[in-house]
């Protein structure tokens, strides 16, 4: 019996490709760029199965490509990338990476907000440069971060894990968001939930963590910039457009917020104009998750759930679980 077919859209850590090869004949797109619409549609093409990244657009077209293309699994937790009522509507199970990364973002998060407070990179390149004299009282001021206010936006896994590293800074920590947590899980991470405009206005940083969705697509923009503290500073390591990017410039070139750090941007991988021309924002190139260990989970997470559907069984991660209720009717 012929083993299924499967497309992967880029290269991806060999722990993932070695897993899916034992169950699957894979073809994998080992140029290091992002394929196009009708080179995707092209490739899927005689498939089965597509192992896709988070840079890939997975729409109707690309899914009718291939008519018999029996799963979608998706390398990343967000799935915005593709359109997932139009799987649903083909009876396509979409699979996703939730729960791996946790830990690694929520690490990342506090990287640029202490990277950003403190100038870190600013002071890096100063001392590379030659600049470096000789201790000054006045020299690469930054800002404390012990005992100030951080306002969470966005109470989920990755939410979590960064108020939990807040209670070593002994902050006061805020959140908002669209669901409110138990009592129990605020009693424990000490947290206190808060009207997001609240949360704006008393947080000395606010960092985001939520999906994107069209009712958090631009959730951050002018009037909310102009809410915050003017020594406040803003972290986003969910989606770039979450945040107006262009109002985040002028807020940050106006000084109304002290400064920002971002690993996600509105328009990937191009930056709005002028923000990489700001000392006072932080700029990471998308790698929240991008340590070795998170990676290769991610690359077998991802593998997994394209084989269970292959083989006939419902998927740890599903997206669209309605599709899998369908097939039991």
């Amino acid at each position: 019996m012929s083993k299924p077919k499967v497309f992967v859209t880029q290269q991806i850590p060999q722990a993932g490709l070695d897993l899916l090869a034992q169950h699957c004949d894979i073809t994998v797109n080992t140029e290091d760029r992002i394929l196009s619409k009708e080179e995707l549609k092209e490739r899927l093409k005689g498939m089965d199965g597509m192992l896709c990244l988070l840079t890939d657009d997975i729409d109707a077209e690309v899914m009718d490509a291939e008519p018999n293309l029996k799963v979608i699994s998706n390398y990343a937790v967000g799935f915005n990338n593709i359109d997932v009522a139009a799987a649903t509507e083909r009876g396509i199970p979409v699979t996703n990476t939730p729960g791996v990364l946790t830990e690694t973002t929520a690490d990342m998060a506090w990287a640029l907000l202490m990277s950003v407070t403190r100038r870190i990179v600013e002071a890096d390149k100063f001392t590379r440069a030659g600049k470096f004299k000789g201790w000054g009282p006045l020299l690469l001021l930054g800002t404390d971060v012990y005992g100030k206010t951080i306002g969470i936006v966005g109470m989920g896994r990755i939410g979590q894990a960064v108020a939990r590293r807040a209670k070593g800074f002994d902050m006061k920590v805020l959140y908002y968001d669209e669901y409110r947590a138990s009592e129990e899980l605020e009693k424990e991470l000490g947290i206190e939930y808060v009207p997001f405009e609240q949360l704006l206005k008393e947080s000395d940083f606010v960092t985001i963590h939520v999906p994107l969705m069209e009712s958090t697509r631009h959730l951050i923009g002018e009037k909310e910039l102009k809410m915050m503290k003017k020594e406040a500073y803003l972290i986003n390591t969910a989606r770039g457009p979450i945040v107006d990017e262009k109002a985040l410039v002028k807020a940050l070139q106006e000084n109304e917020i002290r400064g920002a750090g971002l690993d996600v941007f509105e328009d990937e991988p191009a930056l709005a104009p002028g923000l990489a021309d700001l000392d006072n924002v932080v700029i990471a190139p998308h790698i929240a998750s991008a340590t070795l260990e998170t990676r290769s989970r991610m690359a077998t997470m991802a593998a997994e759930g394209c084989i269970s559907v292959l083989s006939g069984k419902m998927p740890e991660n599903l997206v669209n679980k309605e599709v899998w209720d369908k097939r039991r009717q």
